[in-house]
């Protein structure tokens, strides 16, 4: 499962059985992160999901932004909740390219913000996918 965690939303996507392809999910609205945890945890047992890839906001240098502490955290309670290894991947432009997927392919203006978390999300999952090829889930924490 990809996440793309936000401070409204969340973006959700979810691999086919095989590890190979990214595909939409849902779009989470924010509350409390005790419930979205619990929330996404839903979502994850009812996939059988076996790995977590949640974005993480860099800086175009490569360092840590302010957020990327809070995503860590949220990730890390997820896995835990989950007894899965989150596997934080760099989705630093992300927003900007699933937002000119959209816009290529036609979607009005008020539809792309319904659906652009989870196209982030699918950028984050495909890209972690293709750069395992065909073997998912490494050691816990990977990170490029």
């Amino acid at each position: 499962m990809g996440l793309d965690v936000g401070d409204k939303r969340i973006g959700i996507a979810l691999s086919d059985p095989f590890a190979t392809f990214a595909q939409p999910h849902a779009t989470l609205a924010r509350g409390r992160a005790a419930a979205d945890v619990m929330r996404l945890a839903a979502v994850a047992r009812e996939h059988e999901v076996t790995a977590l890839v949640v974005g993480l906001p860099l800086h175009m240098s490569g360092e840590e932004s302010a957020m990327a502490a809070k995503i860590r955290a949220f990730g890390d309670r997820l896995g835990r909740e989950l007894g899965l290894a989150v596997t934080y991947w760099d989705e630093r432009l992300t927003s900007q390219e699933a937002e000119r997927t959209l816009i290529a392919g036609g979607v009005r203006r008020n539809k792309r913000k319904q659906v652009i978390d989870q196209v982030a999300a699918i950028l984050i999952l495909q890209g972690y996918l293709d750069s395992v090829g065909g073997e998912p889930w490494p050691s816990p924490n990977f990170s490029p």
